[in-house]
């Protein structure tokens, strides 16, 4: 069956569980793989299921987190085509924060109501770069997951803002420190199409964009019950089957273990400067679809998407099934997509309640992920619970 008749179907079978107030049918493989293949006739169905889905999960309530954004090192030895983060030593821009850069940032943000401190990062580079090695050591570690640690520490210790890392591969050990640290991490699993590893593909010379090895991460988190963001990147060079693969490998790994508390959908945009910088960017169509399968696939997980990213029209995400959008920062660019500012939290909540939807700001840990977190040891678990209201969201911030 043609991909834009098994969608067809696929959409009028979902309308009718709908309109009979039943819940959707669990999607197959070939079911979601034909439902991103719908065409635009049949685009507004696949919506208002997706839309159905997610008010059963959270109805009227929209999320974000107010963050400040820092950037600890853009050293990298991944070589991604799609990066314009990423640095060598001594290039234009290279950066590796300070101690004291790290601690202005987190107090600024926190007197703007901030609640998130979200450290990336590149994956290791000292292990590529003597000059990495070498600012460590100034620094006092050995290594750039000991010096985020103490970061980490840092920030809890001396600011009101929980630290969320995204610190690239971890071993169970590293996991563990972290989580000690920090009531969530994260790690994109972007895609598991190993063939995006070849020459001249998105993940070319990339070692730690392996899909096995972000899997095992992935896992390993969940072992050990820490509420963990992934997501998918989409327009990298992947197939419509590759994005449902990728979706139903973070669906098997929540089920097994109950810990994946954010799904990012995020879309490719295009850089001047980047080698993927003729390729085609994914239209908003294919975001809108691929966040409506993700929804189905996951009627009860948080479904995220960056607003920055669909900009002037980011509210359609909303009826795609979204429930949260992600990391905002007053004070921060985002580092990743410098050229794509974040809306202005004002207009986020006019756009958002244009919508239906109250606003609500979270921590970088969601509501229900809040018992995972007050089970953290030393003062983590006494900072979450000073953060957090009654319901588990920010205290003291409607928006």
């Amino acid at each position: 069956m043609a991909l834009a008749e098994t969608a067809g179907s696929l959409a009028r079978a979902l309308d009718s569980a709908l309109d009979a107030g039943s819940a959707a049918p669990p999607l197959s493989r070939e079911m979601a793989c034909g439902l991103l293949g719908t065409g635009d006739d049949q685009l507004p169905r696949l919506l208002s299921a997706a839309t159905a889905v997610r008010q059963r999960f959270k109805p009227g309530v929209i999320t974000y987190s107010r963050k400040v954004f820092l950037p600890l090192t853009n050293l990298c030895r991944d070589y991604c085509g799609y990066c314009t983060f990423r640095r060598d030593p001594g290039e234009a821009g290279a950066h590796t924060m300070t101690p004291d850069e790290v601690l202005q940032i987190a107090r600024d943000g926190a007197r703007l109501g901030c609640t998130e401190a979200l450290f990336s990062l590149g994956d290791k580079p000292e292990l590529n770069f003597p000059a990495m090695r070498d600012t460590l050591h100034r620094l006092g570690y050995n290594s750039t997951l000991q010096y985020l640690e103490a970061m980490c520490r840092l920030v809890l210790r001396e600011t009101t803002l929980l630290p969320h890392p995204n610190p690239g591969l971890l071993s169970a050990e590293w996991i563990r420190r972290l989580a000690a640290v920090s009531p969530s991490m994260g790690l994109m699993l972007e895609t598991t199409n190993a063939l995006l590893l070849r020459a001249g593909a998105a993940h070319d010379n990339a070692p730690d964009k392996v899909p096995a090895r972000r899997l095992r991460t992935i896992e390993e988190a969940g072992k050990q019950k820490v509420p963990f963001t992934t997501g998918l990147l989409i327009g990298i060079g992947e197939t419509l089957e590759d994005r449902v693969d990728t979706l139903l490998a973070i669906r098997e790994l929540h089920r097994r273990y109950g810990h994946i508390q954010e799904v990012i959908v995020q879309n490719f945009r295009v850089k001047p400067a980047i080698p993927m910088r003729d390729w085609p960017e994914p239209t908003h169509g294919e975001m809108l679809r691929t966040v409506a399968v993700a929804r189905l696939l996951m009627p009860e997980v948080n479904i995220q998407a960056p607003p920055n990213l669909s900009a002037p029209y980011y509210d359609d995400l909303l009826d795609a099934g979204i429930n949260d959008w992600g990391g905002v920062s007053p004070l921060t660019p985002d580092f990743i997509n410098p050229e794509r500012p974040w809306p202005h939290l004002a207009q986020l909540q006019l756009r958002t309640e244009a919508k239906g939807f109250s606003l609500r700001q979270r921590l970088p840990v969601y509501p229900e992920f809040l018992p995972a977190a007050m089970r953290a040891p030393g003062c983590l678990a006494e900072k979450v619970r000073a953060a957090a209201d009654t319901e588990g969201y920010a205290k003291g911030m409607a928006a």
